[in-house]
């Protein structure tokens, strides 16, 4: 499977507070290959997202690195978030039962630092999929407009998680499946 820039950021948004990891956490995290994770990590490292760290197949995230990959300091629980993660579940099962919403959600995936063993996390990503509820079963295209105010709404309130579209690499990586 190559690897695509979506993945490769989103696991150097999760690095965010670790000193180093290494060619094997990058290769696990974005689900490829060590001998792919080296020539991807070369690529990084020419942008100036990444650095050698002190060791042998030791890793740092830079600056450039935690700002293009949206990364954040963690502020929020794991509790915090997983008790977020509950509530957007519960939600999920309630759009999909409703025969009047304008979407159905078949795919929901959320993946971040959460999954790990830190103590204060970033705000967890969910990769969502929808598709619309038409009586025919026709495919209809969901604009972007509609897809951003439907995952605002389904989001509501809560800043620990953080709705987008969902992508096939999402599965392919650390997740908690909440559909």
């Amino acid at each position: 499977m190559p690897l695509l820039a979506a993945s490769a950021l989103c696991f150097l948004k999760e690095t965010k507070g670790a000193l180093t990891w290494t060619n094997l956490d990058f290769a696990r995290g974005v689900g490829i290959k060590t001998a792919e994770a080296a020539i991807a990590l070369a690529v990084l490292q020419m942008q100036g997202y990444v650095r050698a760290g002190h060791s042998k197949n030791e890793w740092m995230t830079t600056l450039d690195g935690d700002a293009v990959a949206g990364a954040t300091s963690g502020r929020f629980s794991v509790d915090t978030v997983e008790q977020a993660l509950a509530d957007l579940r519960e939600r999920i099962r309630s759009v999909n039962k409703d025969a009047r919403s304008k979407f159905r959600i078949t795919s929901a995936v959320a993946f971040g630092d959460f999954l790990s063993d830190r103590v204060r996390v970033q705000a967890a990503d969910v990769g969502i999929e929808l598709e619309v509820r038409t009586p025919a079963r026709t495919r209809t295209k969901i604009s972007k407009a509609q897809e951003r105010e439907f995952f605002k709404v389904l989001r509501g309130r809560k800043q620990m998680i953080h709705l987008v579209p969902f992508e096939s690499w999402m599965h392919g990586r650390r997740n908690q499946r909440l559909l």
